[in-house]
């Protein structure tokens, strides 16, 4: 008898099949953006709230986006200090996108790296008011187990710089990040093709979001299904268990018995 792997993540009380998050920035085109999206397998879609409207066109990118298929989880992209940041979470479930918020607070423009004391602030102010706040923040699980106690609902490490596709750089301190807080762990940022999806997944980790590595790959349906099939295989890895690392070899076929 076959046995069920079904192994829904659960985010502030609602569970989501696929443990990929997808993006809807640097497509080419929203119709090849929409079709990576259904490729993806995705249950989830992040939407920079400053990026909505799109002047001189017929159709916005929520146009192109199912709310009956995909959860909208609006981001904060672009905010460098906590106040913009909750202004913009505040905007978007105004204007009725959700109570997910993908929390951005950007500390240099250089590396993208988060401001942690406005991360934390901004994080606080949006609890109590009753997001769904998902931090996107440095992969340091001092960090992360204050992000969990200021009221976030999951916590984001990077595993590499944004866009960069550099993959999971330190896995060490994602382990230490998983072993820290109880609430979920997805890796955000840096995943650039199928292994580093797969390697991400295998860690234990909860979910992946990714976007560059889809939109910026040469053939972006392609890679859409490829980063869906990692993912898949990356969480029902982990959860087989690998077999020990050892430093010499162990025989496939036993040897007691053998005839000489």
């Amino acid at each position: 008898m076959q046995k069920n792997y079904a192994d829904p993540l659960v985010i502030g009380g609602k569970e989501f099949q696929s443990r990929l998050i997808v993006g809807t920035g640097k497509y080419p085109t929203l119709e090849l953006m929409q079709q990576c999206h259904e490729a993806s397998g995705a249950d989830m879609v992040t939407v920079a709230v400053r990026r909505m409207a799109l002047p001189g066109t017929d159709k916005t990118l929520m146009d192109y986006i199912d709310r009956d298929r995909f959860t909208i989880l609006p981001n904060t992209a672009g905010c460098y200090d906590a106040d913009s940041a909750v202004l913009t979470a505040r905007l978007a479930r105004e204007a009725g996108l959700s109570d997910f918020i993908k929390l951005e607070v950007i500390g240099d423009e250089k590396t993208l790296f988060p401001d942690v004391e406005e991360l934390l602030k901004a994080t606080r102010i949006l609890a109590k008011e009753g997001f769904i706040v998902m931090p996107y923040t440095i992969d340091d699980p001092i960090t992360a187990r204050k992000l969990e106690d200021a009221g976030a609902a999951v916590v984001m490490p990077l595993g590499a710089p944004i866009g960069s596709g550099l993959g999971i750089c330190n896995p060490y301190n994602i382990r230490l990040i998983m072993e820290t807080v109880r609430v979920p762990v997805i890796v955000d940022a840096g995943v650039g093709t199928a292994s580093d999806a797969a390697i991400a997944m295998e860690l234990g980790v909860d979910g992946v979001l990714m976007n560059t590595g889809i939109a910026g790959a040469r053939d972006p349906l392609a890679m859409a299904r490829a980063m869906r099939l990692a993912v898949e295989a990356g969480r029902l890895a982990y959860k087989a268990g690998r077999i020990p690392r050892k430093l010499y070899a162990t025989a496939s076929s036993p040897l007691e018995g053998m005839i000489g």
